[in-house]
């Protein structure tokens, strides 16, 4: 069965698209969310859960907050919940905003499998962000291995990888490739960066500091909640001091703007690698719903507008 993706940066209205379309064509979704995994966190990662309605979904809190998952779970979850969507005779659509996720449920990834180095990653945690490019850049590179640079975490991420290649040989593919057809929303950035604030407004609005503090109160180190980036950083800072609520607004709110620009280098990216995505038109759901329907099965086809 092929794989229908429906990807988008933040706030691009993704999640209301499959959900419309799984109603459409007897879906499941499966989500291509990094934090969204995480028990706990929910107000801060958007799960917005009852959007989903009887839809079946899969890969949303699967593991506890303050725990550590990689893109090898994910690519070995996704792979699990992609054999029971087919026995349930349902649609799969992986629907997410993650590209790393995306990219290696749909594309060999062997070098997700190298094992974490948590000694390395402690001698690189406190050093500057050019020293590690510099680092990354006089590694010899393994065969194929294209590692995503664009974060300080997967910086670090890449020079684990390139480090383990030169002592072990390279790692095969733990999986082989999907028939997927991938479909993007890629609002203007004006309308973008409008969601984006309205959407953190609504969040706040919710409880997510008080989610946030629940989380601490709970035991959960504050370096793990800074690990997760973005909300969860900026909140936990804010929550022990370390800013005024003014400068918490002000940075949480840019930061996610940048991520949302993060998100569409790494789609290019995607492009780059040899996935093809089609670009829909920003129109109202129900309308973006019935283009990606009619032309699922035949993508060979232009799409219609």
């Amino acid at each position: 069965m092929k794989l229908l993706v429906i990807l988008g940066p933040t706030a691009s209205g993704k999640t209301a698209l499959a959900v419309e379309v799984a109603r459409r064509i007897n879906g499941a979704i499966i989500s291509a969310d990094s934090r969204q995994v995480y028990r706990g966190m929910d107000i801060g990662t958007g799960k917005d859960l009852d959007a989903y309605g009887d839809i079946p979904y899969y890969l949303i809190d699967i593991v506890d907050a303050g725990e550590t998952y990689h893109v090898a779970q994910y690519q070995a979850d996704a792979r699990r919940a992609l054999d029971h969507i087919a026995q349930q005779g349902k649609q799969p659509i992986l629907c997410g905003g993650t590209g790393l996720y995306i990219q290696s449920v749909l594309q060999p990834f062997p070098y997700s499998t190298v094992p974490v180095d948590s000694d390395l990653r402690q001698t690189l945690a406190p050093l500057p962000l050019n020293e590690l490019q510099q680092m990354l850049h006089t590694l010899p590179s393994p065969t194929g291995f294209q590692p995503d640079t664009s974060t300080r975490k997967r910086i670090i991420r890449a020079i684990e990888i390139a480090t383990w290649c030169r002592h072990h040989p390279p790692p095969t593919p733990a999986y082989t490739p999907l028939d997927a057809t991938l479909f993007g929303l890629n609002p203007p950035v004006d309308l973008r960066r409008q969601r984006i604030t309205e959407r953190l407004r609504h969040r706040l609005g919710q409880g997510m500091l008080n989610e946030i503090q629940m989380l601490l109160d709970r035991g959960i180190p504050p370096e793990k909640l800074l690990y997760y980036g973005l909300e969860y950083k900026y909140a936990t800072q804010y929550l022990r001091g370390e800013m005024t609520y003014a400068d918490f607004i002000t940075r949480l709110n840019t930061e996610i703007h940048r991520f949302a620009k993060r998100q569409m280098t790494y789609f290019r990216k995607m492009e780059k690698d040899g996935l093809h995505i089609h670009w829909l038109p920003m129109n109202p759901i129900e309308h973006l719903a019935d283009i990606l329907c009619h032309n699922f099965i035949s993508t060979s086809l232009p799409l219609k507008k």
